[in-house]
């Protein structure tokens, strides 16, 4: 038997202000604008589509992992100007995460990891479907396998 899953993305009103804010600003804030040079390369955990080269981006810090636990968690994100909250069908894996090696880390109700595993994202929706087998898995987070950037989180549905 599979579980139905859900890909969630960060909320746009976490970083729309960002994009009010000049280089100096955001440079205090430990933010940078950048104008994307390739595609892919610079991966929206907003839209989760990759920007096009050409397109306004900002790379800040996102406390993707914001709880009560010692795997609290923050990163390094991309966000495309103008980026629309993603909302996902179930089961519906972003083209952005197809072509990556993707970690997939398993967390319980308590926000501890319990299991991780390393896959190519062609593979993912599989993946996900194996992690939720085990009962005591929550949610997931999947993350980029190289640089460990988070890219989006999943639950059950």
């Amino acid at each position: 038997m599979t579980t139905d899953f859900q890909i969630i993305a960060a909320d746009k009103n976490n970083f729309e202000q960002l994009f009010n804010l000049t280089s100096e600003e955001l440079a205090k804030l430990g933010a940078i604008r950048k104008i994307a040079d390739q595609h892919p390369g610079y991966p929206c955990r907003v839209s989760l589509q990759d920007a096009a080269a050409g397109e306004e981006v900002i790379l800040t810090t996102f406390a993707h992992h914001a709880v009560a636990s010692p795997y609290q968690s923050s990163g390094p994100v991309y966000i495309r100007k103008n980026a629309e909250t993603a909302k996902l069908a179930i089961n519906e894996i972003p083209s952005m995460l197809l072509h990556r090696q993707l970690s997939v880390r398993a967390y319980n109700a308590g926000a501890i990891m319990i299991s991780s595993r390393v896959t190519d994202g062609h593979k993912l929706k599989e993946v996900i479907q194996d992690c939720f087998t085990d009962a005591e898995v929550d949610y997931l987070h999947i993350h980029n396998a190289g640089p460990g950037c988070y890219n989006c989180a999943v639950q059950r549905v």
